[in-house]
């Protein structure tokens, strides 16, 4: 496994100095595990207690404290932006629990510590407690001269990576909370004043401009932050920032509303940064679009010069110390490996129809879904993730062997071969914050935007192309919608991009054409009776509780989806107030 650039020992020294840093355990990540020890020499005290930095060393610590809470947020991310959306459903756990709650669009802001797993609590508190991080390393560099072990190249280089990854916290708090409290000082007392959304973007680009000067051009590990990332994150801030994303005020007037907003009016200055920073990245020669979309998966893939950033991912303590930081992405998807294979899964499809949804020929097809994998611990054991059983399973980040191929056609047929032990689904995937790919459609939906779709469709067919499905002769929004989806299914950008689309009520609403929302599915004994019809006469093969829980999920969808959903809450946790106010409308 290769050796992060970064040391975490030091964030959670830093957290009681935090705003809104609150701690939380959860099934997706490991969240009181410090990371590595600190290097020899270097004294944490110090850091902590003195108002000036002395050597690289000691810089360098202080500012790797902003990358920990993100590590945490990897599995977070997926359980909120992928839940409260149309494709994923979550039996994570009782009913009540935090996962389902969101499944079924039902989380409050009153939750916190009565809840487990309240992940919109959890994620809050994470960025701000990267935030945090980042206003200290950057106060105390300001306070800190140049001297023959502190260099200048250093303070730049630590101040670049520090803003940017509190741009990154920033883009994330925006989009998921609306306004929320800028707070860019440490030395102040903690901010509870919401800021209007434009403000936010405003220093997000401040940050993001800063940083891109300051950091390298390139870095084969995908993990540090670089020119390229720093350009890809503000392509991506710049087409949310042009879609006029919706106020407080907005969604006061519509927060019950089961219709969607108005369509954005798109703002043609920001389209014309987002293909500028796209381009930057494009150009670059730094990175590409893969040829074999398989290999942008697993251990093996995750420095591939297809990744633009990602999240580092240590893998689950191995040494009694609680040392490493883990992506349970995997074992959420995955819950049960072999063990137990047809028990709930944490996180997964919603239906079984979101395969026809891809194009038989389409390789990413049997990369984004496992409808059948064989044990290569136990004699390449066959098992089907399919009715009466199942649903199929989210196959991204399942860790795979022996697979060779994404034809769909091959004989024998080149079908996930896969291990049922921990070592063999290891949690230090890195995950994948930006790809090549996502540029590319995002200068697509900016062109399409500025009215300019016989430019865009040429960078849509880059992506189809690698897929193996046709290319398209013209390019509508629908089209670009589609791409999106069928390329970054289950890589935590759904939400987000319905949210930016104004198309998040409508979405989740097509609800009602999935096979489990159908009355045959409404409890167990129409289940076992959908079964029979099927030709199924056995009950005991027959996992009733799974399609009524499936088909209650999808009706609670349909129900619950409101325009307040545009946004979570913004948190209450228990025994801590906030002070931030007003609420966010409908809740």
């Amino acid at each position: 496994m290769k050796k992060s650039i970064f040391s975490f020992g030091y964030a959670t020294l830093l957290v009681a100095s935090v705003s809104f840093s609150v701690l939380f355990t959860s099934c997706g990540d490991k969240d009181d595990v410090p990371g590595p020890e600190p290097d020899p020499g270097i004294d944490p005290v110090e850091i902590i207690t003195t108002e000036v930095l002395k050597t690289n060393a000691e810089a360098f610590a202080l500012g790797n404290s902003v990358f920990p809470p993100l590590t945490r947020l990897s599995s977070s991310f997926s359980f909120m932006i992928e839940l409260a959306t149309d494709n994923t459903i979550s039996f994570e756990g009782p009913e009540d629990r935090g996962a389902p709650v969101i499944s079924r669009f039902e989380h409050a802001p009153k939750t916190g510590f009565d809840v487990p797993h309240d992940y919109p609590d959890k994620v809050f508190s994470r960025l701000f407690e990267s935030i945090g991080n980042a206003n200290i390393t950057i106060e105390k560099l300001d306070s800190s001269r140049v001297t023959d072990r502190l260099a200048l190249e250093t303070k730049e280089l630590v101040a670049a990576r520090v803003k940017f990854t509190r741009a990154l916290s920033y883009h994330y708090l925006v989009q998921l909370y609306g306004e929320v409290p800028l707070q860019l000082s440490q030395k102040e007392a903690s901010a509870t004043t919401r800021t209007p959304v434009d403000d936010i973007y405003t220093q997000i680009v401040k940050d993001l401009t800063e940083a891109e000067a300051a950091l390298p051009e390139y870095d084969s590990n995908k993990s540090t932050p670089t020119k390229g990332a720093a350009n890809a994150i503000l392509a991506r801030v710049y087409l949310s920032w042009a879609g006029k994303p919706l106020t407080q005020s907005d969604l006061s007037a519509i927060a019950g509303s089961t219709d969607d907003p108005a369509a954005p009016q798109w703002d043609n200055e920001k389209l014309t940064k987002a293909v500028e920073y796209a381009d930057k990245v494009i150009n670059s020669g730094n990175y590409e679009l893969l040829a074999d979309f398989n290999s942008l998966w697993g251990i093996p893939g995750q420095d591939s010069r297809e990744h633009v950033y990602t999240i580092h991912h240590e893998g689950d303590p191995t040494d009694g110390n609680n040392n490493g930081q883990s992506n349970h992405q995997t074992h959420c998807t995955f819950t049960n490996r072999f063990t137990n294979p047809y028990a709930d899964f944490h996180i997964g499809p919603a239906d079984e129809t979101l395969l026809s949804q891809y194009d038989d020929a389409d390789r990413r097809k049997i990369i984004t879904y496992a409808t059948t994998l064989y044990d290569s611990e136990d004699g390449n054991r066959e098992y089907a993730f399919a009715f009466p059983v199942t649903s199929p399973i989210y196959g991204k980040w399942i860790h795979r062997a022996g697979y060779a191929t994404t034809s769909t056609t091959a004989t024998p047929p080149s079908i996930y071969r896969v291990g049922g032990s921990a070592a063999a689904q290891p949690n230090n995937i890195d995950r994948i914050e930006v790809r090549y790919a996502e540029l590319l459609l995002i200068k697509a939906e900016a062109l399409l935007w500025q009215g300019k779709a016989g430019e865009a469709l040429p960078l849509v067919n880059l992506i189809r192309s690698r897929a193996g499905v046709q290319a398209l002769s013209s390019l509508t929004k629908e089209d670009l919608f589609n791409e999106w989806d069928l390329e970054l299914r289950f890589e935590q950008k759904r939400w987000t991009n319905l949210v930016r689309w104004r198309t998040l009520i409508s979405t989740v609403k097509s609800v009602s054409d999935y096979e489990y929302f159908k009355e045959g599915y409404k409890d167990e004994e129409s289940v076992l009776l959908t079964a029979a019809n099927r030709g199924i006469t056995d009950p005991e093969t027959v996992n009733a509780p799974f399609y009524a829980k499936a088909y209650k999920h999808l009706h609670a969808k349909y129900d619950n989806v409101r325009a307040k959903h545009y946004r979570f809450p913004i948190p209450q946790l228990s025994g801590i107030d906030l002070g931030i106010t007003p609420q966010n409308p409908g809740y």
